[in-house]
């Protein structure tokens, strides 16, 4: 089951990632500069599309 993380909640660790697709990891929102520091600091990234949840991804 995919994650929805909300603002100011932690990322799920990249143990976490879903194996189908291969590395998603979580869904959400937040594209601030502290998620992205959380984020690049373990190894995890953000695709997205506009008007579309932010996917995280662990490879």
């Amino acid at each position: 089951m995919l994650t929805w993380v909300d603002p100011g909640r932690p990322l799920p660790p990249p143990s976490k990632a879903l194996s189908d697709p291969n590395g998603l990891l979580a869904a959400g929102r937040d594209l601030s500069p502290e998620r992205l520091l959380e984020a690049y600091g373990r190894g995890i990234f953000p695709w997205y599309s506009a008007g579309q949840p932010v996917l995280w991804w662990s490879p």
